[in-house]
């Protein structure tokens, strides 16, 4: 009996305009807190996504929530309360929180200019 050989899968090709994403204010998507930009959206690849969110002192995006996909923030700027479990830590830029599978987790801006901060989460692409 002959060996079947698989093919490696290719990788998808993109060219480099496809692959440049600079922050286009006429892009921006309204929130009840500020708003958000998409450099890659659930589209873009296999449900990993980038978000820059910004938002207003005093607010948050939405109260504290879970879901199955395990999440990253990344504060750029300003401050950030950040919640998991119950538990509450306030950060700085440069700083990552790391929100788990499952996790009860929310971000609020603790400070008194715009917070501004990655959001690096993979959707499920069978959702």
């Amino acid at each position: 009996m002959a060996a079947v050989r698989l093919a490696a899968a290719q990788p998808t090709m993109k060219s480099i305009d496809e692959c440049v994403n600079t922050f286009t204010p006429s892009a921006v998507e309204s929130t009840k807190a500020g708003y958000q930009y998409w450099f890659a959206d659930k589209a873009f690849l296999d449900g990993r996504t980038l978000k820059l969110s910004v938002v207003r002192p005093g607010e948050a995006t939405h109260a504290p929530h879970r879901h199955t996909e395990d999440e990253f923030f990344f504060v750029i700027e300003g401050t950030a309360e950040f919640f998991l479990n119950g538990a509450k830590r306030t950060v700085g830029p440069l700083t990552s929180l790391y929100c788990p599978s499952g996790s009860d987790h929310g971000i609020r801006n603790a400070g008194t200019a715009e917070l501004k901060y990655l959001v690096i989460k993979r959707y499920d692409p069978a959702r």
